[in-house]
């Protein structure tokens, strides 16, 4: 079987030889940038299944360049290396739509499970495959193609924004708290707070009122948690 690419972008050389030396021995094949211009330029020829990246970077800004990779490949993994005084760093990475975090310093054995559970959710079918298409006023979501339109223009999603719509587009009449949409969009394989689901809201919001502004998709039951707002079936 062929291993597994990772794009590791760190500008701290004794990190990334840290880092290359681990995911090499856990049998990836790992390629090294050590700023942001080369790190895009790395993704954009190399076609990595996953993406480990330090926000601080020189050249092309760590925030910058996980903007323009999720714009290129919205389904690509994308891991997030901290350290213990960054707090900031992981809070806009996650409201950004990073698919996890690792503190520095980390454990050889704690990175290579982190990079192994995003990789299985990223690779995880569908659920339910017997149908593909569901839609619901001016949403139309297909699950084989991880595509959603609203009034007819795509919305790029990343997979934790799929998955939560998913949910809201082929359940409309139920409300999903917090942990339910937790155990779907993340399978509890790494410690996920409400805030990163909230965080995840206001980002699909912002991307559908982009589209339109007359109307929110997402309902919120205030003590609950969110589900579709039905009154988009007539807003068509």
């Amino acid at each position: 079987m062929k291993p597994k690419r990772i794009l590791l972008v760190d500008d701290e050389q004794h990190i990334a030889d840290v880092v290359e030396y681990i995911l090499t021995e856990n049998a990836f094949e790992v390629l090294v940038a050590a700023d942001g211009d080369v790190g895009l330029q790395k993704f954009t020829d190399a076609n990595p299944d996953l993406v480990l990246l330090d926000l601080n970077l020189p050249g092309l800004s760590g925030l910058d360049l996980f903007r323009e990779m999720r714009r290129l490949r919205p389904f690509v993994p994308i891991v997030m290396l901290t350290s213990r005084a960054e707090e900031i760093d992981r809070v806009v990475g996650l409201e950004l739509g990073a698919d996890d975090y690792v503190t520095k310093p980390f454990s050889p054995r704690e990175l290579a499970a982190r990079v192994r559970a995003v990789l299985r959710r990223a690779e995880r079918p569908t659920e339910e495959k017997t149908a593909s298409r569901f839609s619901h006023g001016p949403l139309v979501l297909d699950s084989e193609s991880f595509t959603l339109a609203y009034f007819d223009i795509d919305i790029p999603l990343t997979r934790a924004e799929f998955k939560f719509m998913e949910c809201l587009v082929r359940f409309p009449a139920r409300v999903f708290t917090r942990e339910m949409l937790i155990n779907r969009m993340y399978d509890g394989e790494h410690v996920v707070t409400d805030r990163s689901i909230d965080a995840c809201v206001k980002r699909l919001r912002r991307k559908f009122a982009g589209v339109r502004r007359s109307m929110d998709p997402i309902a919120t039951v205030h003590g609950l948690g969110y589900k579709l707002n039905h009154a988009i079936e007539s807003d068509k």
